[in-house]
């Protein structure tokens, strides 16, 4: 549990770090850590997402009821989401230019992460440890 929450909170804060530093990606030093910053966030997510699974191991998910199939569909989908701001990421490094829908995937993909997050502590909060 300990693994999990350390590696839920430091992916956290990279991650609203790197929302931060795309915010402010005009100016040439904070865009090279962004970069780098993604980086590290997805290292982060992938610590995140074995913590999560080995954690499941001690729990009985499917005693959650409802929440655990609706957790397992916004955790893939915030998985797959992350896509579409690396594509459109590098399109705008490409072109110089600010693109929204590199913003508005960004933000989408955050959103979903959230969302995910919060469904997986409601699941391990009811679901009956093994």
């Amino acid at each position: 549990m300990i693994e999990f929450i350390l590696a839920f909170l430091c992916t956290l804060v990279a991650f609203l770090a790197v929302l931060w530093t795309g915010l402010r990606w005009r100016i040439k030093r904070r865009r090279a850590l962004h970069l780098s910053l993604v980086g590290l966030t997805v290292a982060l997510l992938v610590w995140t997402i074995a913590a999560a699974l080995q954690l499941g191991k001690g729990y009985d998910l499917e005693t959650a009821g409802a929440i655990y199939p609706v957790h397992m569909l916004l955790a893939k989908l915030a998985t797959l989401s992350l896509l579409a701001p690396v594509a459109t990421g590098v399109v705008t490094l490409r072109t110089g230019e600010s693109h929204r829908h590199h913003r508005t995937g960004a933000f989408s993909a955050f959103v979903l992460i959230v969302l995910s997050a919060i469904t997986g502590i409601w699941m391990i909060l009811v679901a009956s440890p093994i």
